[in-house]
């Protein structure tokens, strides 16, 4: 598991290698990732947008801007969480990615929360690079 904390919004991000969906004869890697958001803050926040590098081991990468995570944008007051589950493909056996999710306080201020980077390594990769 992957850890951050940011202005007391603590990340924690758990990545699994899907080799049911995966196809590695045809360069076709697929990983689902677990997050865990929880406020440990005193104040209310809602995530309203995300932001994701994810890079392959070849070095190539792409970015993904969107609002909120899986549809939702979540309001999470002092010591509540929201976890979720998404996932991404790589044409590489490996990558890793890394990212933030920009939250606004009950007081109107925005900030950004770090998203650990983390390693998204399969079995077909002969050495960890990540």
């Amino acid at each position: 598991m992957y850890h951050e904390t940011t202005e007391s919004i603590s990340v924690t991000v758990k990545p699994l290698y899907l080799e049911d969906q995966s196809s590695p004869t045809e360069d076709h890697y697929v990983w689902a990732y677990q997050v865990l958001i929880e406020n440990t803050g005193a104040t209310t926040v809602q995530l309203l947008n995300r932001y994701w590098r994810i890079t392959d081991s070849m070095g190539r990468h792409q970015e993904v801007r969107d609002a909120g995570v899986v549809g939702e944008q979540p309001t999470l007051a002092p010591g509540e969480s929201f976890e979720y589950t998404s996932g991404t493909p790589l044409t590489t056996p490996s990558g890793i990615m890394v990212g933030t999710y920009e939250m606004e306080s009950a007081d109107g201020r925005r900030f950004d929360v770090a998203i650990p980077a983390f390693s998204l390594d399969s079995p077909h990769q002969p050495i960890q690079l990540n």
